[in-house]
């Protein structure tokens, strides 16, 4: 099984993305800087980053790594960001300049109450002074002289708390404007910290796309409290479409232009992650079959290094690498358990590069390898004669269909004798140039999936004339593959996972969620939302992400069909269940 997190080994080549990006870094005429690295859901931003970071090793930076989503929630974004930046330099600062750094931390928390203050000031001015308040101005006064530290932050804010449960939030100045002196001071201290570090300062700001529109624009602004200070560099790594869709959402529908603009002034060098084609994705199968191989890890360095200069070199005559010279690279003899996994990785990857619902993205590719890989483990637990080409075939004709295509195969499957389909003897028969004759023999509900089906078929193992039963129960059993669909809007992928986790019925981050997925789009997110459940099947319990489904019922009439329609596919309905669903009316 390969696990679904960023790589520090580059196996896709995106060390020439990398290393361009390391460039720009280490030459100081070309800081300050911003530089966006965009790409769509899953083709390996983060693994870019972490590259680059591993170019930016030495004592010349301070590197900053900062996970938006991670703060979503738990902190106010333009704060979270500023307090990482500084407890990062403090940490970097050498012994004679720590007190430059630590005052550079306490300009932080200065700012970070500066909104506070025109809540406690209200409060101060005509209002009796309870204890919690007296307490809170103390504690602001502290930070505004720099003696404050972590305790008088939380002084304050439980004074404004205190505040507003008493006069009901009357009083509360929720717009609040940092006065120009102590954002030009804190520039100021911030580029003054810098040059006497003398070091360059790379922040990374990873899963931008994954947070909503008022956290994503509140990380931006607070990036252009340190940018074009000397020394100083950005990246972020974002799906720009989502990034234009909170932006959008922010200005109350600006035009595209305006957009752009506001893009443009906040990244200086855009840099998109190369769409994948069948020769890198060839290369990514291979490292992930040797990889977990059980081979030598100087044979598999030493075939990496090699499909990395192939593909530098993909733009010649040069013919795409064998799966015979890679055995010979990983000294694999014959009857080699990783020879078969590398026959299979070549069969699939023309499938894996072009279909459309996978288009070479390095996450799908991997989560649908992992199910193959747990299907056959399982087959080979039951003792079930099935080869694991044959069950990759059909996981990737679940994987680049859609469910009416699926359950219109598996009732062929079911009524055909001794599960042996005839249709699809008859269409592995016709000629790849007979588009019509091709045509008039699919079902309806393969229409559609024409051009990935006629391609399809010619994979190996051809199954006209084999028992398709064993291979469906089994795809029955396990791991369903439709788990996120490409096809998703970056919006709805983002509210996915926030409904997954959706902590109470009145969760506002997963109805702000819900909202910035079009109506039209609910239904299908709905789908992806009960596959994600089917992995679990434990309904002892009231779950997160059925909570979620409930909310989204609640926005969308087809999304509420989509639900009851899964929930009947349930052996039992617990009772927490029939409560959530109870008396739900839906928005249409």
């Amino acid at each position: 099984m390969w696990s679904d997190s960023e790589s520090r080994i580059d196996y896709l080549n995106y060390s020439e993305v990398s290393e361009m990006i390391a460039e720009i870094l280490s030459d100081d005429s070309m800081l300050p800087t911003s530089i966006g690295v965009y790409g769509a859901w899953g083709v390996g931003k983060s693994s870019i980053l972490r590259l680059i970071s591993q170019e930016l090793s030495d004592d010349r930076y301070v590197v900053v790594d900062f996970d938006a989503w991670l703060y979503q929630d738990f902190d106010e974004a333009k704060s979270a960001l500023m307090t990482v930046i500084a407890k990062s330099l403090y940490a970097a600062a050498p012994k004679d300049q720590k007190e430059i750094a630590a005052s550079f931390y306490r300009r932080v928390n200065k700012l970070k109450v500066m909104g506070i203050a025109m809540d406690l000031g209200a409060l101060a001015m005509g209002v009796p002074t309870f204890g919690g308040i007296t307490k809170g101005l103390g504690a602001l006064g502290n930070i505004f002289r720099g003696e404050g530290d972590v305790e008088d932050v939380g002084d304050v804010r439980g004074a404004i708390k205190d505040g507003e449960e008493r006069l009901g939030g009357l009083l509360r100045d929720k717009e609040k404007q940092n006065p120009p002196e102590e954002i030009e001071a804190f520039r100021a201290e911030f580029a003054s910290l810098l040059s006497a570090i003398d070091r360059r300062l790379v922040v990374f700001v990873d899963n931008l796309d994954r947070c909503l529109p008022p956290n994503t624009i509140a990380t931006l602004e607070a990036m252009r409290l340190f940018l074009f200070l000397p020394k100083t560099a950005f990246i972020v790594a974002a799906d720009e479409d989502m990034i234009r869709h909170s932006v959008a959402k922010h200005f109350s529908g600006p035009g595209d232009r305006h957009v752009s603009d506001y893009l443009d002034k906040l990244i200086n060098v855009p840099v998109r992650v190369p769409k994948l084609g069948l020769q890198e994705v060839r290369a990514y199968l291979f490292m992930l079959a040797a990889s977990q191989g059980g081979l030598g890890e100087v044979v598999v360095e030493k075939l990496r290094v090699t499909l990395i200069d192939r593909l530098r070199r993909s733009w010649s005559d040069e013919p795409p690498i064998t799966v015979e010279e890679v055995a010979t690279i990983l000294e694999l003899l014959p009857g080699h358990a990783v020879l078969g996994n590398l026959d299979t990785m070549d069969l699939v990857a023309k499938q894996l590069a072009y279909a459309e619902r996978v288009q070479g993205n390095p996450r799908i590719v991997k989560r649908l390898l992992n199910v193959i890989r747990m299907r056959a483990a399982v087959a080979r637990r039951r003792k079930m004669p099935l080869d694991e080409s044959l069950i990759a075939k059909l996981a990737l004709f679940e994987r680049c269909t859609d469910g009416e295509a699926i359950r219109s195969f598996g009732r062929l499957v079911n009524e055909a004798e001794k599960g042996k389909v005839d249709l699809l003897t008859r269409l592995e028969a016709i000629p790849h140039e007979d588009d019509q004759a091709f045509e008039n023999q699919l079902p309806k509900e393969w229409q559609k999936h024409k051009p990935f089906i006629q391609d399809w078929l010619r994979l190996e193992p051809p199954l006209g004339g084999v028992d398709l039963r064993a291979v469906f129960y089994l795809s029955r059993e396990t791991l369903p593959i439709q788990s996120v669909s490409v096809g998703l809007s970056p919006a709805a992928v983002a509210a996915l996972d926030t409904l997954r986790k959706t902590a109470t019925m009145s969760s506002k981050v997963s109805k702000e969620a819900i909202a910035t997925v079009e109506m039209a789009e609910r239904g299908d997110l709905m789908d992806e939302l009960c596959s994600s459940m089917k992995r679990d099947l434990d309904w002892s319990k009231i779950r997160t992400d059925f909570r979620g489904a409930v909310l989204l019922a609640q926005a969308s009439g087809e999304a509420h069909a989509r639900l009851v329609r899964f929930v009947e596919t349930l052996p039992k309905v617990p009772a927490w269940m029939a409560g959530l669903m109870k008396d739900k009316g839906q928005e249409e």
